[in-house]
């Protein structure tokens, strides 16, 4: 156990005061320098930076208050838990925005047990799950029989840069299929912010994707560098988004959607507002709109629990200044 006695925090306040080193202190007490070092940084005196014991050890007695009373799953706690769900949260989103924001929260375990008490009570938290509490299956391969692309580029010439995810202009492009076929969403993301948009389409046909690809990133159109989609017809007029927005199109291989894994993900967070079974006549542009703000607002861990819109405006601000 790395906790530390009230005595040996009062060991380590007298011989930080006698000049001795920490790694001195750390053998002295039997435990590891790390140990030392932590506690001294987490538990001295904010203003001076003097290590006192007493001062130490009421920080210390408050953090750990403070743990138990935050596992405790309390009225306000349940509010927050279920608000955050309501808006498509993962309990690892919920657990991870509270603890960066130092609000009162449990862990995602804990959040879980909550959802599956809920569901044996006949509750309905679950269905804000991304996959309802199911399983993700991975999809079986469908050998696509529609022909080749004609002037295609394949994935294996795109810039290795892309896969650092490091800068803004390098997206994935992608379509949603309404029921029975009929109707289509148009999904675009950055892979670096996560910023993404999404295009209510009547179809697949490709002129009509190619002109809403072109005017939904006229304004990303400056700092755009590449975009990556799948080998279905659809994306058969790639050169005219290319030409327009002076960008490189690349395809991925054939059944290998982990090379557009940002898009793919994606997707399952638009399935989890409109799902597969939805007649798309019955999705109007508004709410497309809607989830692509929501969507755009949620947190993720890759960043630190912030929102792609959080890190995209950043990088935008320092993109006009510097364009």
């Amino acid at each position: 156990m790395s906790h530390l006695t009230r005595e040996q925090r009062y060991t380590i306040c007298t011989m930080l005061q006698s000049g001795y080193p920490q790694c001195e202190i750390a053998r002295v007490i039997n435990k590891d320098k790390s140990v030392v070092s932590r506690e001294i940084r987490r538990n001295a005196d904010a203003r001076s930076g003097e290590y006192k014991d007493d001062l130490a050890h009421r920080k210390y007695l408050k953090r750990q208050a403070y743990k138990a009373k935050a596992r405790t799953f309390t009225p306000e706690v349940e509010a927050y838990v279920r608000d955050k769900l309501r808006l498509k949260y993962s309990p690892e989103q919920i657990a991870g925005v509270a603890k960066t924001n130092g609000d009162n929260c449990v862990s995602h375990e804990r959040i879980y047990q909550f959802i599956w008490q809920d569901k044996r009570k006949k509750g309905t938290l679950y269905l804000d799950l991304r996959n309802r509490g199911r399983r993700y299956k991975k999809r079986s391969v469908i050998y696509d029989k529609r022909g080749t692309i004609p002037n295609r580029t394949d994935i294996s010439l795109r810039p290795p840069e892309v896969e650092l995810r490091e800068r803004f202009g390098d997206l994935e492009i992608d379509l949603i299929i309404g029921k029975d076929h009929k109707g289509a969403i148009l999904t675009i993301n950055d892979r670096a912010t996560g910023i993404a948009r999404l295009r209510k389409l009547d179809g697949k046909d490709a002129e009509q994707l190619a002109l809403v690809t072109i005017d939904c990133l006229e304004d990303w159109k400056p700092f755009l560098k590449t975009i990556t989609s799948d080998n279905g017809k659809e994306f058969s007029c790639h050169q005219m988004v290319a030409g327009d927005l002076k960008i490189d199109f690349f395809f991925a291989k054939p059944y290998a959607s982990w090379q557009r894994g940002s898009n793919e993900n994606y997707n399952r967070l638009v399935r989890q507002y409109i799902p597969k079974k939805v007649d798309f006549n019955y999705v109007t542009h508004e709410y497309v709109n809607y989830v692509e703000q929501q969507i755009n607002n949620r947190p993720r861990k890759r960043f630190g629990y912030l929102s792609p819109n959080q890190i995209f405006d950043g990088i935008w601000n320092l993109l006009e200044k510097s364009g």
